[in-house]
């Protein structure tokens, strides 16, 4: 299922937008839930702050979702409370999933990290590394409902950074999957075929919507983070990884996207379509590459003589929280930082007058000279 624009719109959680969001964000919208769903409060923090879980649905197929493990990943976040609204609408597909699926999301996992805006916890842990040690509440708290719920999918939601393309394309890696491997060799077990299939459903919608703007996420195994973990315990599981899209850095877009990959897994989990996916669907999805900065300056040496001839320098933004709200400073990459860049998502050149402004404006010329 496809919603248009239009019909997106009417189910979008507008109180909920940007790049900022924490638990204080989303308590209304969640106080707002049907009585179907069950919000729990399941654990603290290190701080002291609640985590919570919404449960629903009645099917024996059970879900295990969880967003913002790492804390300035927010936009799989906002997808999920789109996900939630449209899940109480009176409509057929809704009613179909309901029956065949169950459904346990945890929004934010790390709500002191949300609040700092930061990836790690409030100890400084990153808690995709910490699956084994499990040294940390929250580590403690997905892992007690992991067991509890004892789902048969798992969704690990993610954000990745606007350095991403597919392949060697010039195309950002908007949305980015991952079947988790289990061991070293990276062999394909019957859960971790799963996992490949769903992507491929997902895929194939997506393709519809941003063609050639999704990308695989790299394979190495590592059994501390959480979903080589779970797919160790032979639970199929996919991590998603919320990209850039073109001139969308609230990732407004991307947020719209992750929504419609929740609505092409739950149903082909619903429909036990699986087996009209294959493995080599998964496959044949481009890798990702580190091939993007976000600025792109060309004739560089037009404002610092310095320079040879046809320099290009890379401008990278830094995401930093000021009075709740994120700005995106620039930064020159270092010479060595920037080896494998070749695209900007913006392009400016410094043999043009009207570019030169647009630096000076923004600040950034500053930063080269």
């Amino acid at each position: 299922m496809i919603l248009t624009d239009k019909e997106y719109s009417k189910i979008r959680i507008t109180q909920v937008t940007g790049r900022y969001v924490t638990n204080e964000h989303i308590q209304e919208f969640l106080s707002a839930l049907s009585t179907d769903f069950a919000v729990t409060d399941i654990g603290l923090s290190v701080q002291r702050n609640k985590i919570q879980s919404i449960t629903f649905g009645h099917g024996p197929k059970r879900i295990l979702i969880w967003s913002q493990m790492h804390g300035n990943e927010s936009t799989t976040t906002k997808a999920i409370l789109d996900f939630l609204y449209f899940m109480q609408l009176d409509e057929q597909f809704v009613s179909k999933v309901l029956e065949e699926c169950m459904f346990k999301i945890i929004p934010i996992l790390n709500p002191d990290g949300a609040k700092a805006y930061t990836r790690v916890n409030a100890n400084g842990i990153d808690l995709n590394r910490d699956a084994q040690d499990l040294s940390q509440p929250e580590s403690q708290i997905l892992r007690h409902i992991y067991k509890e719920f004892e789902p048969h999918y798992c969704f690990n939601m993610h954000d990745q950074r606007t350095i991403f393309n597919v392949g060697d394309t010039n195309l950002p890696a908007t949305v980015s999957f991952l079947a988790p491997a289990f061991d070293v060799e990276r062999n394909i077990s019957s859960t971790r075929a799963a996992s490949m299939l769903l992507i491929a459903a997902m895929n194939k919608t997506l393709q519809t919507l941003i063609p050639g703007q999704v990308g695989r996420y790299d394979d190495s195994f590592n059994s501390n983070c959480v979903g080589d973990a779970f797919q160790m315990s032979h639970t199929p599981t996919i991590l998603f990884e919320a990209g850039h899209f073109p001139n969308d850095y609230e990732r407004e877009e991307t947020r719209k996207l992750i929504f419609h990959a929740l609505l092409a897994a739950v149903e082909t989990i619903s429909n036990d379509s699986l087996e009209s996916f294959t493995i080599e669907d998964y496959a044949n999805i481009p890798d990702n590459n580190k091939l993007f900065c976000d600025i792109l300056i060309k004739n560089a040496e037009h404002i610092d003589a310095k320079l040879p001839k046809a320099s290009n320098l890379f401008v990278l933004y830094r995401e930093v929280l000021q009075n709740r709200t994120v700005f995106f400073q620039p930064t020159v990459l270092s010479k060595a930082d920037s080896e494998l860049v070749q695209f900007g998502h913006l392009t400016k050149d410094c043999a043009v007058a009207e570019d030169v402004a647009w630096l000076t404006v923004n600040g950034i010329l500053e930063l080269i000279k």
